[in-house]
């Protein structure tokens, strides 16, 4: 097996994105985290369509995903232009960008693991704590929130070892420039292209490994939290 060094850009590249990884997937739980009890309880008919929207990102395809972002948060885009017009840079081949396009691209992987979670908690449990004039946002973390931390748990796993491997709507939105938007995906491709297969190899074994342990540990806690359910 060759050796595993990196360079000290493959290892910015690693640190670009742990970092877009540990954010977009934050935010993520927390704007999803509403939107996704809301899709699990509500009756409007008008449900399937916010449905389809939201798995949208995991039928098309990263590049079609990532060229309209770029459309879009570009200077020319509708929020790219309103930010210029308003004195800011705009959006496209910027870590913002990247946040962006991470989070609409992972969306899936953690509106569906929350949306089901809720769904299985029920109702029955929340309308009594409701008697008991518990507040919602009491209901919420108290009652709510332990009962899900399966679909939490998951959510974020999910999200976080995806957006290790994005590569589509990546070099499609923020581009490739060391240190601001280069993660470890592109750097490798570069590593390739070059014909540096060891450099290419020490940055694909390190998602390896890490995306495996990820899940792992995601199993392993999923199945305690369910012996403990049960014994419980």
């Amino acid at each position: 097996m060759m050796p595993i060094s990196l360079s000290p850009q493959d290892t910015m590249a690693l640190w670009v994105t742990f970092k877009l990884a540990v954010i977009s997937t934050t935010i993520l739980l927390v704007l999803c985290a509403p939107a996704a009890w809301w899709l699990a309880h509500t009756r409007w008919r008008g449900k399937v369509v916010v449905e389809a929207l939201v798995t949208l990102p995991l039928v098309l395809p990263p590049t079609v995903l990532g060229f309209y972002l770029l459309l879009l948060l570009g200077p020319r885009g509708w929020v790219g232009g309103t930010l210029e017009s308003m004195g800011f840079n705009h959006l496209a081949f910027s870590f913002t960008g990247l946040v962006i396009g991470s989070m609409i691209y992972s969306l899936p992987f953690v509106m569906q693991p929350l949306t089901n979670a809720f769904q299985a908690t029920g109702t029955r449990v929340l309308e009594v704590a409701a008697t008991l004039r518990a507040s919602p946002l009491d209901r919420f973390f108290t009652i709510v929130a332990p009962l899900a931390r399966r679909g939490f748990l998951t959510a974020a796993v999910l999200s976080f070892a995806h957006t290790l491997g994005e590569f589509g709507v990546i070099i499609m939105v923020g581009g490739n420039i060391p240190g601001q938007t280069q993660v470890a995906s592109i750097a490798i491709y570069d590593h390739v292209e070059a014909m540096d297969y060891q450099s290419a190899h020490a940055l694909a074994l390190i998602l390896v490994i890490l995306s495996f342990s990820l899940l792992l540990a995601v199993y392993g806690l999923n199945r305690k939290f369910k012996v403990v359910g049960v014994g419980s």
